[in-house]
């Protein structure tokens, strides 16, 4: 019988000192980090429920019992989702907030010719170079793409194809929510979002799911006037609930437009630095 997550479970808990979790250490311990008892009464669990996890007879814990085990055994993010991955379940989105790397800061600023927007799993635009912020700058919602879409007075102009980047943000944030049902706050925009735009609504309710990959963008910007720019989505390995997306230019004509953009805005103040841009963590 497959049994991953007990393995999973019995490796760890022989990974943890008594001293970590701040145990004293009596009498001969017979086995190597903590005893399965220890590991129950830290989590809140009965020691035969907990047993039973081990031993593969009980292998769809509830989210609550693997955010206490989580706990408990001091995993790092990745060794969250994989404890919530083999459970078959999804994990929760943290209160807790964590920085984007400086790498990657670093690296999309490294392009200035191409703009580069990272946004979170709510959509959030949490960092920019400076053609990404010169793009969305300047309205009421340029903090979150699915606001400006659907709430921002600018949004149907802005968007040229306003129709079709509306569909796709809303079952991109369908695809999103069922990777994360138990992500709150993007719940939280989905019924803000219902409440406030019919059309967001009507979208929802057809329960179209689609991944963010790779779309053209059709802008009317408010500077240099139409742009057509393709873009790649792409998520950090480190940060899988960031999507980097990178536009790029079709022709020589929005070349030119994207070179006349980054010259007018050069006065700008420059994209936070990554200490300064807090996004929220997966547990």
């Amino acid at each position: 019988m497959n049994n991953q997550l007990g393995e999973f479970l019995k490796a760890r808990r022989a990974a943890v000192t008594p001293d970590q979790v701040d145990l004293p250490r009596t009498g001969v311990r017979r086995v190597p980090g903590l005893r399965r008892e220890e590991v129950a009464s830290l989590a809140g669990l009965s020691v035969d429920y907990y047993a039973r996890l081990e031993q593969g007879r009980e292998q769809h814990p509830s989210p609550s019992v693997l955010s206490a085990l989580a706990r408990v055994l001091n995993l790092n993010p990745d060794a969250q989702r994989y404890l919530f991955g083999v459970a078959g379940a999804s994990a929760p989105i943290a209160r807790g907030q964590r920085k984007i790397s400086p790498n990657l800061v670093a690296l999309i600023n490294d392009w200035p010719a191409h703009p580069v927007v990272v946004a979170d799993s709510c959509h959030n635009i949490v960092a920019t170079n400076q053609l990404g912020a010169a793009l969305y700058g300047g309205h009421q919602h340029s903090d979150n793409i699915a606001r400006l879409i659907f709430l921002d007075p600018d949004g149907p102009t802005l968007f040229r194809n306003w129709d079709r980047s509306a569909a796709s943000c809303a079952a991109s944030m369908r695809a999103l929510a069922g990777q994360n049902p138990n992500h709150a706050e993007l719940m939280a925009l989905v019924g803000e979002l219902t409440v406030r735009s019919e059309v967001f609504a009507g979208l929802w309710a057809k329960a179209e799911v689609l991944d963010k990959a790779s779309e053209f963008l059709h802008l009317h910007h408010p500077v240099v006037g139409d742009l057509d720019l393709h873009y790649e989505a792409l998520r950090p390995n480190g940060s899988p609930d960031l999507l980097v997306k990178v536009y790029r230019s079709p022709n020589a004509e929005m070349t030119e437009k994207l070179a006349m953009l980054g010259s007018l805005t050069a006065a700008t103040p420059a994209p936070v630095e990554a200490d300064e841009v807090p996004i929220r963590e997966e547990s």
